[in-house]
């Protein structure tokens, strides 16, 4: 391997990726090639005699880790089995697996997510006997995460929910499970707690990478601090103008901190932008000068100006989704652009249901990302635990998800009692229940010995049925039925029919796809265990981008990701800024504004931006106001688009003042 970084990088670029001891920050600004230069600078690193195994590079999506890591194997033409290039929950599960027993968990814990944690927190709610209907599990649940990774703490308002809360956490450790607060607050906790298994990280990682450092949060800059402040060579790279997600506790912030706790730091400004036009980035240059609290910087590009920024006035969502089909249909003809390159970006998920309805009239395909899979929902999840335990009683794992689904009243004391007795004769939960549900002299309570009598005849009957091979769908449905799922619904939602409706409709829809696949002809010996291996595959196999589709996203989403053109619909006050971020509080446009920016610099050529004149919301029809965002964009780079007649720039920004004075009255 021999790398030539002057020939391959600008000079920012080069300084950045060939400066590799000491603490470094790295300002990428948007489109600047960030993810280029990361990669040659691991490469570098490599060639200039750093172990690989001595690397750990940390991002926040596993594509951007799968990317970077693809990227340095093809510059270095090695397969580097010993770099770590990982999400920080990644890295949190890679620690926890190695060295979780020093906190009382096994290895084999599984990992709760929002769906788990939610039906955890309302078993616990029903057992302390406190009325569902008092509670609000979704806050609670955001209340929790607040709680757990210190973005606020117990004050008068909260402190009634602190024993629920510690309730909470004995559950997961009963369980065996953690959440995903804790895949970075428990690394710290055993850092803290065994000094020496610190060291032993700071010895094996002694060079250490961050990409979009300013989405950290406080604990995950913490977990930073502590592997880095011996070595000090650690090198974070971040745009404090694209801090987005203060709302799951990153905090740009961290930049300043940074500089604090390494003031030996070197600073470095990738201001080159590869992927705009020149109008569309000058249009955020000059929006995001609005902000106060940022870095200084001014994004320039060496191509041509490009085309204006179109703004339309649409006079509601319906005339809003019927432009942006008819404008998406011509540009692809006119200009050969394939649906993929295109992007439409919403600052909200209810605005979505409009566009969405408009492409499948007007036949347009498109792919909605961020969305949950099928999988993932907890009836299918709940479904597939009982078929994964049919398959390997020893599964612990989806015995504990399904001990109690239904409720079969084993709680966390008794669950506690079967985990001890399991550890004790060295074997599985499921193999221990079977040992006491045999033992006519068990040493449980006679209910608790029910129960594991029960459970085991279960699962013995139907995982001899299952094997068969003869009709497994129909003895999943006998399963289903006979532990009366629907009766389970009905219990965890009293008050919400639709709700259990629905459920057992995803689960009439899922036994119909394994049915459908065990009767396939092509299945010569169709078994379980194909069927499972698949769903994994399957539901791993996320893209961003999917080839022929239109995507369709909230800007959230959209970060990290380029189109060709883009379409920003619904830029109005109240929706972008957004009404409850501003009334929550005041500094939360600077944030909005980023929000703004992040949308305008996906684009790459053409940028279209929609405005209605009246939309409705709860039913009701209310006049809306362009976003005083577009105000900030300097007049001269912007065209009005009219569908009656052409009109120049002065009468569009009348039209914009008018609409804006108009809702202001």
């Amino acid at each position: 391997m021999s790398l030539n970084l002057k020939n391959e990088l600008n000079e920012k670029q080069y300084v950045a990726a060939s400066t590799i001891e000491g603490p470094v920050l790295i300002i990428a600004g948007a489109g600047s090639g960030k993810t280029r230069m990361i990669t040659y600078r691991i490469a570098h690193m490599l060639e200039m005699g750093i172990s690989q195994s001595s690397i750990l590079a940390l991002t926040f999506t596993n594509k951007a880790a799968s990317e970077m890591a693809e990227r340095v194997r093809g510059l270095t033409g090695d397969s580097l089995p010993k770099l770590t290039t990982s999400t920080f929950h990644a890295f949190g599960v890679k620690v926890l697996r190695s060295k979780i027993e020093f906190l009382g968990f096994d290895r084999n814990f599984t990992i709760y997510d929002q769906a788990d944690k939610s039906s955890m927190i309302k078993t616990i709610v029903r057992d302390m006997k406190i009325p569902l209907d008092s509670i609000d599990l979704y806050e609670l649940s955001n209340l929790f995460s607040a709680i757990k990774t210190e973005r606020t703490s117990w004050n008068d308002e909260t402190r009634t929910y602190e024993k629920i809360y510690i309730e909470y956490n004995l559950h997961l450790k009963a369980y065996n499970a953690v959440d995903f607060d804790d895949l970075i607050t428990l690394p710290i906790k055993l850092f803290d707690m065994f000094p020496e298994v610190l060291q032993e990280y700071r010895e094996r990682y002694s060079y250490i990478m961050v990409d979009e450092f300013q989405d950290t949060s406080l604990v995950q800059y913490r977990l930073l601090e502590m592997l880095a402040i011996k070595t000090r060579n650690i090198c974070v790279v971040g745009d404090d103008d694209q801090s987005i997600y203060s709302w799951r506790g990153a905090n740009y912030e961290n930049i300043v901190k940074f500089e604090k706790d390494f003031p030996e730091v070197k600073e470095i400004k990738l201001e080159q932008n590869y992927r705009s036009t020149g109008n569309i980035l000058q249009a955020a240059n000059t929006v995001i000068s609005n902000n106060t609290k940022r870095k200084s910087k001014e994004l320039w590009t060496g191509s041509e100006k490009g085309n204006m920024i179109s703004i339309f006035h649409p006079d509601n969502e319906e005339h809003e989704a019927d432009f942006i089909c008819s404008t998406i249909k011509e540009i692809a003809f006119d200009e050969n652009i394939s649906y993929s390159e295109m992007g439409v970006l919403v600052r909200t998920n209810s605005l979505l249901a409009v566009l969405e309805q408009e492409f499948l009239a007007q036949q347009i395909p498109y792919a909605v990302s961020g969305g949950q899979s099928f999988f993932q929902r907890k009836e299918i999840k709940d479904i597939i635990a009982y078929m994964r335990l049919l398959t390997n009683p020893d599964d612990d794992v989806n015995f504990l998800r399904i001990i109690n689904t239904p409720r079969r009243g084993i709680g966390r004391v008794s669950l506690e009692s079967l985990r001890a007795f399991a550890k004790s004769h060295e074997m599985s939960l499921f193999s221990a229940v079977s040992k006491l549900a045999a033992d006519p002299n068990p040493p449980i309570k006679n209910r608790l010995h029910e129960v594991c009598i029960s459970f085991t005849e279960l699962i013995d009957e139907y995982k001899k049925k299952m094997f068969s091979r003869k009709n497994m769908a129909h003895s999943m449905n006998t399963l289903i039925a006979t532990i009366d799922y629907r009766g389970y619904l009905i219990t965890e939602y009293p008050d919400n029919e639709r709700m259990v409706k629905w459920k057992m409709k995803n689960v009439e829809i899922f036994m119909e796809m394994f049915q459908r696949w065990e009767s396939d002809p092509d299945n010569i010996k169709p078994n379980i265990y194909d069927y499972l291996n698949r769903i994994t595959l399957n539901t791993s196999d996320t893209k961003e981008k999917e080839e022929g589709k239109i995507n369709l996203m909230t800007i959230h989403a959209s970060k990290g990701l380029e189109f060709n053109t883009v379409f920003l619909a619904g830029v109005e006050d109240h929706i972008l800024p957004h009404a409850r971020s501003i009334d929550e509080d005041e500094k939360n446009l600077e944030e909005e504004r980023r929000l703004f920016y992040v949308a305008i610099t996906r684009a790459e050529r053409s940028l279209i931006i929609t405005s209605c004149r009246q939309r409705k919301y709860l039913r009701e029809i209310i006049d809306s106001s362009p976003s005083r965002f577009l105000e900030e964009i300097p007049a001269e780079l912007l065209t009005f688009v009219d569908e009656d007649k052409e009109i120049t720039i002065e009468e569009g920004l009348e039209k914009l003042r008018r609409l804006r004075e108009r809702k202001a009255q």
